[in-house]
């Protein structure tokens, strides 16, 4: 504990702090009184704010000290000199000779060459990086714990500060922050346009007083709150329904931070020296999301933002803000959160324009439901659940992987284009809803859609599909927070053949493992999920989930004809032994006197290059097979979807690709083997083209995009596009795309 002297003076200064800011002032002289302040307090002859002009500028804002007409005028770039060091580490700097300091920089325009020690602390708020606060003297020391810890508690003010606007006036370099147009890079997980309003999954605790008058009342309130938050972590233990032991541990570890004696006594060391409750909780925070981004173990990270989360509802509990704001949610609601769980969306529902996540990947059960949904999603969006207020306009591209926050008039009329453009469209494509997909060369290419939730079923009729080409059976288990019962699975399957009015639905058997983790089964720890425990792996290797399934499908189908399909086959082997578990469900199904399905068609997968080597026997025994086509470019290719630096390396139309497809389709008609195509690349009309032309007249895709591809299909000889793909091939090319948009571009 620091002595009391030092505390008394903490709040002293932080009390003149809290007096500068309600003063009537620009923001420029707010600063100025500030700096003045600090290096009154500390006992230093320069105290100087940085704050960033943009992501990669940093501009010297106020200072005390140093060269008065050096400010506004000396910038640096992020990782630029000692300042632009602690920016992007977001570390503390402390040296008694800055000069000899590695990276270090000299500015001449401020007269900084006299002052030799340095200590930089950074100005940042929940991991969002503001800029730095300086202190140097003349004299070589290194600066005391008491001291770096003052400068700290300065710095979190100056970011709360800056959260609520104090700085924002004439000559300020921070700008009125949630006024400006924003423009904000992420990745596409769901495709699609939409334009509405902010609404926050979990709106931002604003902390208002981060100075207190009477430190006792502070400490009575956050024991109180802490109090508070155990017996809700205790509840919250007490009621899981779970035998899992992972997921126990993981609450035992829930409720270990929320009773650490060390997270406590930080927070009323803070208070002691003049924070208040509040700002206590947010600088223990801060502290958690730092050392979060500097953690690579994905163990590690979880128990950081474990202790993350504590802080929000001990913050909710401190301010009584809690997760109801009372804010209604607005007309086109766009969701915006850090992340969010598959059940949590699925709450929202179709209420929902669209969806952007600041963290989040492509793969993720959010990613799943809302492309379930065919809502846009945008994930990786850095920053936007701190740059966002409930109510802001926003416009999400999907397509592009962009968000446009706050937009200016240029921006919003370019973008109502390109959506009036894509719903001029979608009424041409109304148009051909009902008709059969017959090429020019009178090839009949049959058109499916993808669905995972009885949402989707409508669609089926809308979309002019002739029926669901996969059904993803685990939405049904990674949306709850325990394994359905098999009365609950019959009910889903049931409703599911009911609503499809005897189109043929395609049942995909539990497809778990890699990204999709179920949250009441033990986690397995895999270098490579992706090539490891998943899909029928998992139900061959705990058969009792697939039984379940199994029995539940043959129960719903209830004299109707049934499909079933085996995911992420890789051998003869997988697919027998698949096939007898089936086999054991019907003849237990009979014993019991259950009506068996009129008709029964069992296949698999084929998303692993090893199934297109089989045996010849497995072809001739499969009734029908599906090419994956996510999970077999990605092998192919030996490209990881999940990763941007080289998931859009590999182009479908790559000859190579288009060549293996093709031995695939010649091995399935020699078999007689039905055999379709399923994936994003499905839904896009240029490769579907190319997927048809080279034998594939089955697709499968979400349903806003069979418009579009049985548009293009109508329109052209599936004949002359597989001589542009072969001629492309002879000649050479890599990929076959050049050469047939030229032809189709020859066409139009």
């Amino acid at each position: 504990m620091a002595d009391k002297t030092f505390e008394s003076e903490s709040r002293k200064l932080l009390g003149r702090l809290r007096d500068t800011m309600a003063e009537e002032a620009a923001g420029q002289a707010r600063l100025d009184r500030i700096t003045h302040l600090t290096a009154d307090s500390i006992g230093t002859e320069v105290c100087s704010i940085y704050l960033f002009r943009d992501a990669e500028t940093l501009e010297l804002c106020a200072t005390e000290g140093l060269n008065p007409a050096s400010v506004h005028k000396t910038r640096m770039k992020l990782g630029e000199g000692l300042v632009g060091k602690v920016a992007r580490r977001g570390r503390v700097i402390n040296t008694a000779d800055a000069p000899k300091e590695p990276g270090f920089r000299y500015m001449p325009e401020t007269g900084e060459e006299i002052y030799s020690s340095f200590l930089g602390v950074p100005i940042q708020r929940l991991g969002e990086k503001l800029g730095v606060l300086v202190v140097q003297s003349r004299e070589a020391r290194e600066y005391t714990s008491d001291e770096i810890y003052a400068l700290e508690v300065v710095a979190m003010v100056l970011a709360e500060m800056a959260e609520l606007g104090a700085f924002v006036g004439e000559g300020a370099a921070l700008t009125a922050r949630h006024t400006q147009a924003v423009m904000i890079r992420g990745l596409t997980a769901q495709e699609g346009t939409a334009e509405g309003n902010v609404w926050l999954h979990e709106p931002r605790v604003v902390v208002t007083n981060p100075v207190a008058d009477d430190p006792h009342s502070e400490l009575v309130r956050l024991r109180a709150g802490v109090e508070t938050l155990r017996v809700g972590v205790d509840e919250m233990l007490a009621s899981a329904m779970t035998q899992d032991t992972e997921q126990l541990e993981v609450l035992e570890a829930y409720r270990m931070f929320a009773n650490s004696k060390g997270w406590k006594r930080r927070m009323e060391e803070d208070i002691s020296r003049g924070l208040s409750a509040e700002a206590a909780v947010e600088k223990e925070q801060s502290a958690a999301r730092a050392r979060i981004s500097q953690v690579t173990d994905p163990y590690l990270r979880e128990r950081l933002s474990d202790l993350d989360d504590l802080s929000n509802r001990l913050l909710r509990i401190l301010t009584g803000q809690g997760q109801e704001t009372g804010a209604e949610m607005p007309p086109a609601p766009i969701l915006v959160a850090r992340n969010i769980g598959p059940g949590e969306l699925l709450e929202y529902g179709r209420r929902l324009r669209g969806i952007v996540l600041e963290e989040g990947s492509v793969g993720s059960h959010a990613a799943i439901v809302a492309r379930a949904l065919a809502i846009p999603l945008v994930v990786q969006a850095g920053n936007i659940s701190t740059e966002a207020l409930n109510g802001d306009h926003v416009m999400v591209d999907g397509d592009q992987g962009i968000v446009h926050l706050r937009p200016d008039d240029t921006v919003v009329s370019a973008f109502r284009d390109k959506m009036a453009m894509k719903a001029e469209a979608q009424e041409r494509y109304a148009s051909i809803r009902d008709k059969p997909a017959i090429t020019q060369c009178g090839t009949q290419v049959h058109l499916h859609m993808n669905a995972g939730l009885m949402a989707d079923l409508p669609s089926l009729h809308e979309s002019g599909a002739e029926g669901v080409g996969l059904f993803r059976t685990e939405l049904q288990f990674l949306t709850r927070n325990k394994m359905p019962r098999r009365s609950e699975l019959v009910d889903i399957y049931t409703r599911v053949i009911d609503a499809s009015h005897g189109k043929r639905v395609v049942f995909r058997t539990l497809d778990i493992g890699s990204d999709k983790v179920l949250p009441y089964m033990k986690a397995v720890s895999e270098p490579n999920p992706a090539l490891g425990w998943r899909a029928i792996r998992v139900g061959l290797d705990k058969p009792g989930v697939m039984r379940m399934q199994l029995q539940a499908l043959l129960r719903a189908a209830n004299g109707r004809p049934l499909t079933v399909m085996f995911p992420f086959v890789a051998q003869f082997e997988e697919y027998r032994a698949a096939k007898a578990e089936m086999d054991k469900a019907l003849a237990r199904e009979s014993k019991l006197g259950h009506t068996l399905p009129a008709s029964l068609e069992i296949g698999a997968m084929l998303e692993t290059p090893s199934l297109a080597f089989a045996p010849p026997k497995f072809f001739d025994e499969v009734e029908f097979l599906s090419i994956g086509g996510n999970d077999l470019k990605q092998f192919f290719f030996a490209a990881d979807r999940e990763n941007e630096l080289v998931r859009r390396r590999y182009d479908t139309l790559n000859v190579s690709f288009l060549t293996f497809l093709e031995g695939i389709v010649d091995r399935c008609r020699a078999s007689n083997t039905r055999l379709s195509f399923c994936g994003e690349d499905a839904g896009r009309p240029i490769e579907a083209l190319c997927l048809a032309a080279i034998g594939l007249h089955s697709l499968s895709m979400r349903p806003a995009s069979i418009g579009p591809v049985k548009h293009l299909l109508m329109r052209h000889d599936l004949t002359e596009v597989k001589k542009v793909i072969h001629e492309a091939r002879d000649n050479g090319n890599q990929s076959v795309r050049p050469a047939v948009m030229e032809y189709l571009r020859g066409r139009t």
